[in-house]
């Protein structure tokens, strides 16, 4: 609440807060933000984005594109007729390509729309595609979450036709705020045409064509709605008896891109609810940007971190702080950001990046031969020679001559001069090999 009002959105009641909400960045799924993430509720009709995931799985598999034409049957047109769930019109025997059926599903939330697609992934088994939704699930890491029908209502609500086989018709999808921002993480990263569809405040399906239906958005947070939140490009909402109000947005300023799920908002029996939701959601965005920033960590090249120096190949990116410096440690042959937030899941990409090891200059000293030695220590080494070879030459050519006291034999009158002289020839040698024993 206070987030919300601090934001500038100073008439939100306590009665409407967010029962759960989460926001992680949309680059290695740090969890930014969290309030009672991982308390199982119902997604409503944001359920619907786990078919257009798989949607967009069988266009990446070369199962069909977007121009796939599917051909409305008379049950889908009876559906379509079905007023207690959202719906837009859909004509029997008319051919509508899979794209425009994509808007039906993202902007109205059309039920009819999502079970054609649903129908045509799984060749008309209805309970197939539901394993489906429930393996791929488990396969991202949503490990609270069930589902028992394509498009977040009831089986039963279909008044008998849609019946996934193997599924309680009576059957509720549950799920969490931190598995269905999971959900919408892989969404994004592996299909991010989706954004195509759902960054559009309205909408125009089949345009040109009898069937031209207009469609206006229950994203409020999109720029040009009621709510307009700057960077916000999707992503679904959905609401129902038992689950309140609910949204998923994701918004992208610079680099860095937001997800964050709100779920619980208000009550079933206050239809404002669709407008309570995004003032919550736009706080909490608001704050995140603030807080955080996707920045370049580490450029490539050699840096020195514990003990070593390391060469990178390519520039270090993550979502960090603003006002925290980057914490990078070494493990496992990978520089790695120490003091991330903690991510939604293991199968998170890591926030980190290989390297390789480079030569510091001290090690590049060890590896120098033995005998290469420093300036100072060949100085050293030629001193004694030089001043052995220098003495030697002062005794050999200027030998010392002593003044005569009182008598003297011819005998030691000789006898000095030569001493000094085999001394001097002593010094020079020596030092000759002193000086071969430094080149050797």
């Amino acid at each position: 609440m206070e987030i919300t009002k601090a934001a500038g959105y100073t008439d939100v009641l306590e009665v409407n807060k967010p029962k759960a909400s989460i926001v992680i960045d949309g680059a290695n799924g740090q969890i930014l933000w969290e309030e009672n993430s991982e308390v199982v509720r119902e997604p409503a009709s944001i359920s619907k984005m786990m078919t257009v995931f798989l949607v967009f799985d069988a266009i990446k598999e070369g199962k069909m594109n977007l121009d796939t034409k599917i051909t409305a049957t008379e049950k889908d047109q009876e559906i379509s007729q079905l007023y207690a769930i959202s719906n837009n019109k859909i004509v029997a025997g008319v051919e509508y390509p899979v794209r425009e059926l994509l808007k039906m599903v993202i902007v109205p939330s059309s039920n009819v729309a999502t079970v054609m697609l649903a129908n045509t992934v799984s060749k008309n088994d209805s309970g197939e595609f539901i394993r489906k939704m429930n393996e791929k699930a488990k396969t991202i890491g949503m490990n609270k979450t069930a589902f028992y029908n394509c498009s977040g209502a009831s089986a039963v609500s279909f008044e008998g036709l849609y019946n996934p086989a193997g599924f309680d018709p009576n059957g509720s999808n549950t799920s969490t705020a931190r598995d269905l921002a999971t959900m919408v993480f892989f969404l994004l990263n592996d299909h991010p045409e989706v954004l195509e569809f759902t960054s559009q405040a309205k909408v125009t399906a089949m345009e040109g064509t009898p069937y031209e239906e207009t469609f206006e958005t229950y994203n409020y947070s999109l720029p040009g709605a009621k709510y307009g939140f700057e960077g916000v490009d999707g992503l679904k909402t959905g609401s129902g008896p038992s689950s309140a109000f609910n949204y998923i947005a994701t918004a992208k300023r610079g680099n860095t891109r937001l997800i964050e799920v709100i779920l619980g908002v208000g009550d079933w029996s206050d239809q404002d609810g669709e407008y309570y939701r995004h003032p919550f959601g736009n706080a909490l965005l608001k704050k995140t940007f603030d807080e955080y920033e996707h920045r370049l960590l580490l450029p490539k090249g050699e840096h020195g971190i514990e003990d070593k120096t390391i060469k990178l190949d390519q520039d270090f990116y993550g979502v960090v702080k603003k006002n925290e410096k980057p914490k990078l440690t070494i493990q496992d042959n990978q520089v790695m950001l120490a003091n991330k937030n903690e991510q939604l899941t293991e199968k998170m990409p890591k926030l980190s990046l290989n390297y390789q090891e480079a030569k510091t200059d001290k090690a590049k000293k060890e590896q120098l031969p033995a005998t290469s030695n420093s300036s100072s220590d060949q100085k050293k080494n030629y001193l004694l020679p030089g001043v052995l070879a220098v003495l030697g030459l002062l005794l050999l050519l200027f030998p010392i001559k002593r003044k005569s006291v009182g008598r003297t034999t011819r005998s030691s009158r000789k006898k000095g001069p030569a001493v000094f002289k085999l001394a001097g020839a002593v010094c020079i040698f020596i030092s000759l090999i002193l000086l071969a024993m430094t080149f050797l």
